[in-house]
């Protein structure tokens, strides 16, 4: 089963969980102030911090490494807690996490889309800063001294400090001491081509009775081309369940660009049609 953690207020019990999902090379420590935050200021919601397949101390899983395969185990996962879960937030590849969890399950969930397009994206395995962070980590050495080692390769390499510490919560400590980049980057590629491929359009447009669906658009984030964000749009126009929701000043890295207006968003809009 998944590493997960659960977060509620004190001693509330929750009518409703969110399952938070991080995008590739991330952890559930990504989303931990933001889901304590939700939860303490709507105490009828609870969190569950996931950590994806292949990724933080969710180690280890069988191929194949997809979208589909990475829903399924979220299913699974909601399934063994027995929780009352009734929406999914997703980042970027957790988006389409969120999408594909949705189209297996039995009914509708509210979901929430973090600069994360449902369609395709051809050039998204080559051309992207995952892409290139993961053709670097493929070409460093297996095992580093320390954690500050391992950041200093990273930054040699040509990314900023902050992206090398953020990467830095995937090591592990081995028993010398020393440290070593825990997921498996054949399995990290396999789920970034995938992701690239999918298109979820289609579970956007037609999605399960009592769902609803709401996207976050970065401005200053290339995630959305203007077509998709044009076409999301026109859907929201259209479908009362469908709602967009633009960040002008923000990067792709919603949570940490703009923590306050999401965490104020989440909070005033999340459950408000249950």
């Amino acid at each position: 089963m998944l590493a997960h953690d659960i977060v509620k207020f004190e001693t509330s019990k929750p009518s409703g969980y969110m399952i938070f999902l991080h995008g590739i090379l991330g952890t559930r420590a990504n989303w931990r102030s933001i889901a304590r935050r939700f939860a303490k200021a709507r105490p009828e919601w609870g969190a569950i911090l996931v950590d994806l397949r292949e990724h933080g101390d969710s180690l280890g899983q069988p191929p194949p490494h997809t979208l589909k395969a990475t829903a399924a185990d979220i299913l699974e996962l909601e399934q063994a807690l027995s929780l009352p879960v009734r929406g999914a937030l997703g980042h970027s590849f957790g988006g389409k996490v969120a999408l594909e969890w949705l189209a297996i399950r039995d009914g509708g969930a509210e979901i929430w889309l973090i600069d994360s397009s449902p369609g395709s994206k051809a050039t998204e395995q080559r051309s992207s800063v995952t892409a290139a962070v993961l053709t670097i980590l493929e070409g460093l050495e297996k095992d580093w001294p320390s954690r500050e080692a391992f950041v200093q390769s990273v930054v040699e390499a040509g990314q900023p400090e902050a992206i090398a510490q953020w990467l830095a919560m995937n090591l592990t400590r081995n028993q010398d001491g020393s440290r070593s980049f825990g997921p498996d980057l054949s399995a990290i590629r396999s789920l970034i081509e995938d992701y690239a491929k999918a298109d979820l359009w289609p579970m956007v447009e037609s999605p399960p009775a009592g769902s609803t669906i709401h996207a976050v658009i970065a401005g200053r984030s290339a995630m959305f081309s203007r077509a998709d964000q044009s076409r999301m749009e026109a859907l929201a126009q259209r479908d009362p369940h469908v709602f967009v929701h633009v960040f002008e000043d923000s990067g792709h890295w919603v949570h940490i660009d703009a923590t306050d207006e999401l965490v104020a968003l989440l909070t005033s809009a999340a459950g408000e049609r249950r």
